[in-house]
This record gives C-alpha cells, sequence and structure tokens, in this order.
C-alpha cells in the first residue's frame, strides 16, 4: 500500500501565488500526495458580482443552487487551475480533478438546511491509487454529483479531504492554511485529543473554519486515516509544527 498524505489547502491562500508557490515546493518531497483545495474566497467575489447571497452557518456556506453554478464554476476552473499550475512549477506531474470526473466522489445532500451541499457518501480510491502509481499527483476540486445526477453538491473543502484520506487510509491528512495551528488563549497548541474537540467548540475555542477542519480531523482518524495535523506552510517541512489531532483512544471491554 502507498504511504500517501492528502493535503488540504485553504481557498483563501489561492489569491497569493507567492505563498501558493511555497506550498506547491514544500509538496515536492512529499510525494506521493492527494490535494484538495477550497476556494471560498473566489466563490464569495464571485457571488457578490452575480448579486448572490454569501451566507455561512458554521463555517459552511449555504448553498442556493445558483450558488452551486459559481461553486462549479469557480473551484472547477481557475482554482483547480491555479494549484495543478502551481505544483507542476514546482515539479510535480499534477492533474486537476473535480470530484464527479471518473465518478472520484459521490455524495448524499447534507442535513441542517444549507441548501444544495452534499456530504461525502462514497470515494472512489482505486481511481486516486491508479493515478498516484502512475506518478501523478491528484488535485480534486470538491465537488460530488448527489444521487440524483445534476448539478454537483458543493462538498466543504476540509470535509472532502477528510473522506479522502480516510478512503487511502493515508498516513497523513494536513490541513494547510495561512493559521499556524489551533490556538488555545492565544498559544498554538501542539496537540489535541480528539474527545476534546467538542468541547473547544462549545467554549468558543475553536470558530467557523476551525471548527470545521477539526471535525474533519476527528472523523478521518475515525475511519482510516493514520494521522492529522492543522497548521500553515512550515507543516509540509516540519513534522512537529502545527497541531496535531490524536485519535481517540479505544476502551477496554
Amino acid at each position: 500500500m502507498l504511504k500517501v498524505r492528502v493535503v488540504k489547502i485553504g481557498g483563501n491562500a489561492l489569491e497569493r501565488p507567492e505563498w501558493l508557490a511555497a506550498c506547491a515546493d514544500a509538496l515536492r518531497p512529499l510525494e506521493p500526495v492527494v490535494v484538495v483545495h477550497g476556494g471560498g474566497r473566489a466563490v464569495s467575489t464571485l457571488s457578490r458580482r452575480l448579486d448572490l447571497p454569501v451566507e455561512k452557518q458554521d463555517g459552511l456556506r449555504v448553498t442556493t443552487p445558483a450558488v452551486a453554478e459559481a461553486v462549479e464554476m469557480v473551484l472547477a476552473g481557475p482554482a483547480n487551475r491555479l494549484v495543478v499550475a502551481a505544483l507542476r512549477a514546482a515539479g510535480l506531474d499534477a492533474i486537476g480533478l473535480s470530484g464527479v470526473d471518473g465518478g472520484l466522489l459521490t455524495a448524499r445532500p447534507a442535513p441542517g438546511g444549507l441548501g444544495h451541499v452534499g456530504e461525502i457518501a462514497g470515494v472512489r480510491a482505486s481511481l486516486l491509487e491508479s493515478l498516484l502509481l502512475a506518478g501523478l499527483t491528484p488535485v480534486i476540486a470538491p465537488m460530488a454529483p448527489g444521487p440524483e445526477g445534476g448539478l454537483p453538491l458543493n462538498v466543504n473543502a476540509d470535509e472532502a479531504a477528510a473522506a479522502v484520506a480516510a478512503a487511502v487510509h493515508a498516513a497523513e491528512l494536513l490541513f494547510v492554511s495561512d493559521v499556524p495551528g489551533v490556538q488555545v488563549d492565544g498559544a498554538v497548541q501542539p496537540a489535541l485529543d480528539a474527545g476534546d474537540v467538542e468541547t473547544l467548540i462549545e467554549l468558543g475555542a475553536a470558530t467557523d473554519g476551525m471548527t470545521v477542519k477539526l471535525r474533519a480531523a476527528v472523523a478521518a482518524l475515525r475511519a482510516g486515516a493514520r494521522a492529522a495535523r492543522i497548521g500553515d506552510v512550515h507543516m509540509l517541512g516540519h513534522p512537529s509544527a502545527g497541531t496535531r489531532v490524536l485519535a481517540a483512544a479505544a476502551q477496554p471491554a
């Protein structure tokens, strides 16, 4: 089995070419890698240009069908192209995909009144493994067809990365953004127990996008990923950087 890392690149950073180039350079020694990217800021910008609502609940985008079309335009278009180009410039043989391509992702409508939003129901891990064995670096735009087809469902990139990491039994899942890690009382935590995550969220120590990342990390660990960290680009070269989320210990029978 390949020792794969799954790396989620925060969408807000895609508008900073220098940061993206540095991230791509740091990924080169970590092959084989699967990259999942966001694009939230660009989606919001396009939505405002189109007079569409920009609304989030607990860090997740409320998605009308019109907003879902904007998500598809951004994620499967310029956002994916930016990441692929940066990785190829750094020497990685990157190939851009959306979750629709090759049936890579399947999704079901997510609960909670978020609209045209999906949660991952399945990942075609064999397709990713074939690409990795061929020396390619898959770059995934997180959209997925729903059970009835039609307009792809908007899937949060952190949640998509977690599902991919679980499906390929990733050696590590890395959530890379411009935040150095999970901060509690102003200090970056080197590690957090999965069992403490919901308490942190309830106390307000983790909010919005960090809430989604923490829950996604816990879900990935429970479903097959072997490790998870949250932090900035320094994580890619330093195994102790960022905040490691530790799987809950198994309870004795």
